[in-house]
């Protein structure tokens, strides 16, 4: 079975509350000096009676204890003043951007040439200019692009034409070698050819006076 809390009330007795007061002051006193000898913490307590009778408890020096509160409460003040004041400011530019956003919806859908209907014929022609603008400047941005894609083919082409005047120049150097190469070797071949004579004659003269021959040598 769980108990419910119990419900703290004023004791309407006068006598018993001054004794309920004087024992839970002291303990409190004491638990306040207890904290700040076993933890090592800045502690300063101050109480009045009923009666207005002071009761305090410092563990270094009461007025430094309550000018240091002091200077805390007005930083926590001041950082909570600074929050607040963001907060507004980033409200009413959201606020602000909803706006814009609502805005740049219509003028969209308009472009489009949706919910027209209700348009005048000023907002009609500035609508058409509009479109004309955007038009002028996507063809521009189009020939850019074109211009610049001729730009670098080009530029390729040019690569290209240049490697490839640069291989045949080698090659062409690699086929004058090898011939060079080739004829050197015929020659060298011809040079070690062994000498042989061969004799043939040699018929001088018209056809019917072809008797005389004349020996011819030949060397190979």
């Amino acid at each position: 079975m769980v108990r419910g809390k119990t419900q703290m009330k004023r004791i309407e007795n006068a006598t018993s509350r001054q004794v309920t007061f004087s024992k839970r002051s002291n303990g409190l006193l004491k638990k306040a000096f207890e904290l700040s000898v076993l933890c090592d913490a800045e502690v300063a307590l101050i109480i009045f009676s009923p009666r207005g009778k002071l009761y305090e408890f410092a563990s270094s020096s009461m007025r430094e204890t309550i000018e240091r509160y002091r200077s805390h409460n007005r930083d926590v003040q001041t950082a909570t003043r600074f929050v607040e004041q963001n907060m507004q400011h980033l409200k009413q530019e959201t606020e602000t951007m909803m706006k814009k956003i609502k805005q740049l919806g219509i003028s969209k859908r308009k472009l489009l040439g949706e919910d027209c209907g209700s348009c005048s014929v000023k907002e009609l022609e500035e609508i058409e200019q509009q479109l004309e603008s955007s038009v002028r400047k996507v063809r521009e941005r189009k020939s850019q692009v074109y211009n610049e894609q001729m730009e670098q083919l080009k530029e390729k082409g040019r690569t290209l034409a240049a490697e490839n005047a640069r291989l045949s120049e080698k090659y062409n150097s690699l086929a004058k070698q090898a011939r060079e190469k080739n004829d050197g070797e015929n020659a060298a071949s011809l040079e070690n050819r062994p000498t042989s004579e061969v004799e043939t004659d040699l018929l001088i003269g018209l056809p019917e006076t072809r008797g005389i021959t004349l020996p011819i040598h030949v060397l190979y």
